[in-house]
């Protein structure tokens, strides 16, 4: 397992990771603006936006979609990081807040 990662992981370059965390953090505060939420904060916003891309992602590669551009990506990104706040935030409806 730690040989596959790490051959993964060597590919990855420095530029890469910030390219990544850049199409994150837009993607996750256009959503979280287009979801009229109160934000995430920078942070709350990259990992919202990360796991989005990863939702939009995977629906885009059952559509036959994909994307090769940074706007590209960064709408991916964002559709996926809305359905994530709507899942989200009806799994938090049901709890209760004191």
């Amino acid at each position: 397992m730690f040989t596959t990662a790490s051959l993964i992981l060597a590919d990855v370059g420095l530029s890469t990771i910030v390219w990544w965390l850049l199409v994150g953090l837009i993607a996750g505060f256009l959503a979280s603006v287009v979801m009229r939420g109160g934000g995430y904060g920078v942070i709350g916003d990259i990992v919202v936006g990360l796991v989005g891309a990863l939702i939009g992602g995977f629906l885009a590669g059952l559509l036959g979609l994909g994307s090769n551009s940074l706007i590209g990506s960064i709408i991916i990104a964002f559709i996926g990081a809305c359905i994530l706040i709507a899942i989200l935030r009806a799994v938090s409806r049901g709890t209760v807040r004191r």
